[in-house]
């Protein structure tokens, strides 16, 4: 049979409200009908996408896999049916935490006095990529190893890390701060967009705890109220400054690469312009 967008639709709608009952009512759909629609487009992928043997509806790894492309290939038909398209739609730029640090508002200034009928859109989404793989965004700012399938990378530069610690933490007396500093103490980690694991300390000195977290928010108001400190890179403290945090240098860790990363296939018309400007903005330190 002929997939058709509805199909996309409803699998969407049963992962996101998590049962068949809430995601038809959603839709205005039966039960019986909405079931049938995501028994036919299993039957055309040859794999089940949603496990059905629990009460709440869990999706598997291959619906998993899936929702990503069903999000992006729904983005890529509204933006194509958008009349606005017709004319310069803007260019969705991606970011988790902090975009490109000290550099972000000079490329924005730029841009918009370079490019005034093509508008860049600055988008935080709390995804491992900004948004990229669902289709949310054309291009995106990445940190640490870009491993997720159908995306190309720009190099752009190397960030050194930071500990991210309260104004009252003993540590904030130091010039700078060593992974084994830090064994005693939690860390919180971002376990969506973040850049830390426990792998960025030997196995044998790791720390004794850690508080996970799934977004910026969370993770500063854990390091804030004196339960963690955290690891992040020198681009945060522009961009995330409070009386509460004090930031110092980390001595011992490796660099983090930013990306610019987007999806393979036919990409946003004016996003060569934005590598070029990038690479502009960051060699000079200035348009």
């Amino acid at each position: 049979m002929t997939i058709e967008l509805r199909h996309l639709r409803a699998f969407l709608a049963i992962a996101e409200a998590g049962t068949i009952t809430r995601a038809a009512a959603r839709l205005h759909l039966t039960q019986p009908a909405l079931s049938r629609t995501l028994r036919q487009l299993e039957d055309h992928l040859g794999a089940r996408l949603v496990d059905r043997s629990t009460h709440h509806l869990e999706l598997t790894a291959e619906g998993r896999t899936f929702r990503d492309r069903a999000h992006a290939a729904l983005s890529a038909v509204e933006t194509a049916l958008d009349p606005r398209g017709l004319t310069n739609r803007p260019l969705r730029l991606g970011h988790t935490w902090a975009a490109l640090g000290d550099h972000t508002v000079p490329l924005l200034r730029r841009w918009d006095e370079t490019h005034p009928g093509i508008p860049l859109e600055l988008l935080r989404v709390d995804d491992r990529t900004a948004g990229l793989t669902q289709g949310k965004v054309d291009a995106a700012l990445l940190r640490g190893a870009v491993t997720s399938p159908g995306l190309r990378t720009e190099p752009l530069l190397s960030e050194t890390r930071v500990v991210v610690m309260p104004a009252d933490s003993p540590l904030a007396a130091l010039p700078e701060v060593t992974l084994a500093d830090l064994a005693d103490r939690p860390i919180a980690l971002n376990t969506v967009s973040g850049t830390t694991t426990m792998d960025l300390w030997p196995p044998a000195a790791r720390p004794v705890a850690t508080i996970e977290v799934t977004n910026t928010d969370e993770w500063l108001m854990a390091i804030a109220a004196g339960r963690a400190v955290g690891v992040s890179t020198s681009a945060t403290p522009s961009n995330h400054m409070h009386p509460s945090l004090v930031y110092r240098p980390l001595a011992d860790a490796p660099t983090v690469p930013v990306v610019l990363a987007w999806r393979e296939g036919p990409v946003h018309p004016a996003l060569p312009d934005l590598v070029a400007l990038a690479h502009r903005i960051l060699a000079t330190g200035k348009p």
